[in-house]
């Protein structure tokens, strides 16, 4: 199969990340970059003099994120952009985010230096406080040009150090006019390592990914009677832990039975008093689930609901309450179709894909098309210093940026 005759320069890809992973690695061979601290700004402060080497104006808006543009014959035309973020978790790894910020860098360099004019502008976006590691909620600067997140509420969100967001913002330099938010895009295309083992366990090239899944969390407590441990006999007993561990049970027996595809975990439990001689009187514990489907979604949060008729022979309280949700955002049918289209015409193979984890995409597809692309993880590692892709295949995950991107402007 004939071959785009405009490929990028892998070696300079590899090598840019690594400038960038220098900016924060660890002794592990990962990367602290929490959102706007000195590291994070210095991360900034390259990307921008990198920018600027291309002939890219960049400027920031009023949450920080920092938008780089390439002028095209038509000036104001709506852009096409490429990004994701700086930021990492703490002792995260080299190419989560990153790889999304690069890829424009790259994509803008194979144009300059083959003599491609485009004819929209080019945007590169670097959106603030996207893991939420220093400041919560993740995905923030995102979260409030879609209007999902409240701006007043996020410059309040606090630090470790009781730092406000707002705070770390005004001293890092970064912050800049609303009017300078993404508006319109003729398209954003945000690629990102995959962070699960699916792509390199069916050995797939490249991951189209179709939607970022829906989801609920729900809160539940069981309550009962704290008794001595050594006197009090089993059959009067009002033991949580006995009935919250039955609940678990009955998750699982009851979620396994549909989608094979359905993902549900409960991440967080709390017993109290949590004394070995003491008959535990409380559980907390949460179970969150994801679909892409809403009718499977609410087929869990039935089954999520019921458990409060589920009291057990030890007659504890049960509640459930849900904490949060999220509707399943799919992405721009067309724009799913050309990266597909790109794989093809590279000689790549590919599977389209649901994400499982969120993203800055996902709050971008509200109110613009948006599409994204994932390359294998290694063992499905991410969030952790050995997180790893191979150099071939971030190479193969831009190549299809770019050749979306050379359809998009319209060259052949």
């Amino acid at each position: 199969m004939q071959k785009q005759k405009v490929l990028i320069n892998g070696e300079r890809l590899k090598d840019t990340l690594e400038e960038f992973a220098d900016i924060g690695r660890t002794k592990n061979n990962g990367v602290t970059r929490l959102a706007l601290t000195d590291i994070d700004i210095q991360a900034r402060n390259h990307f921008r003099s990198v920018c600027e080497e291309l002939g890219m104006t960049v400027k920031w808006d009023d949450m920080g994120s920092m938008y780089a543009t390439l002028e095209g014959v038509d000036k104001d035309s709506p852009p096409i952009v490429m990004g994701s973020h700086l930021d990492s978790v703490e002792k995260g790894g080299r190419f989560d985010g990153v790889l999304g910020v690069v890829t424009g860098l790259e994509v803008v360099r194979t144009l300059v230096e083959n003599n491609i004019k485009p004819q929209v502008p080019l945007v590169i976006a670097n959106f603030t406080n996207e893991e939420g590691a220093r400041f919560e909620p993740s995905m923030m600067a995102s979260g409030v040009m879609s209007g999902r997140f409240d701006k007043g509420m996020m410059l309040q969100s606090t630090d470790k150090q009781g730092i406000t967001f707002g705070e770390a913002l005004k001293a890092s330099g970064y912050e800049g006019d609303k009017a300078n938010r993404l508006q319109n895009a003729k398209a954003f295309i945000e690629l990102h390592i995959e962070q699960g083992p699916v792509l390199e366990n069916e050995a797939t090239d490249i991951g189209v990914v179709e939607c970022v899944v829906g989801m609920c969390c729900y809160e539940i407590e069981v309550t009962g009677d704290s008794d001595h441990a050594g006197t009090t006999p089993m059959p009067m007993r009002r033991d949580a832990l006995f009935v919250a561990n039955h609940l678990i049970n009955e998750i699982r027996e009851k979620m396994s039975k549909l989608d094979s595809d359905l993902v549900y975990t409960i991440g967080r439990m709390d017993v109290s008093p949590n004394i070995h001689t003491v008959i535990p009187n409380k559980v907390v514990f949460t179970i969150e689930a994801r679909h892409k489907e809403v009718n499977t979604i609410r087929q869990v949060e039935n089954i999520i609901q019921g458990l409060t008729e589920s009291k057990g022979k030890e007659k504890c309280e049960v509640t459930a309450t849900k904490l949060w949700d999220r509707d399943t955002v799919w992405f721009k049918e067309e724009l799913v179709e050309s990266l597909e289209n790109s794989c093809t015409s590279l000689g790549y193979t590919f599977k389209r894909m649901p994400s499982g984890a969120g993203h800055d995409a996902q709050f971008i597809a509200t109110y613009l098309p948006a599409a994204m692309v994932f390359v294998p993880s290694v063992n499905g590692k991410s969030h952790a210093e050995d997180e790893l892709t191979s150099w071939e295949d971030c190479e193969k995950g831009v190549n299809v940026v770019l050749q979306t991107v050379l359809d998009l402007i319209g060259h052949r």
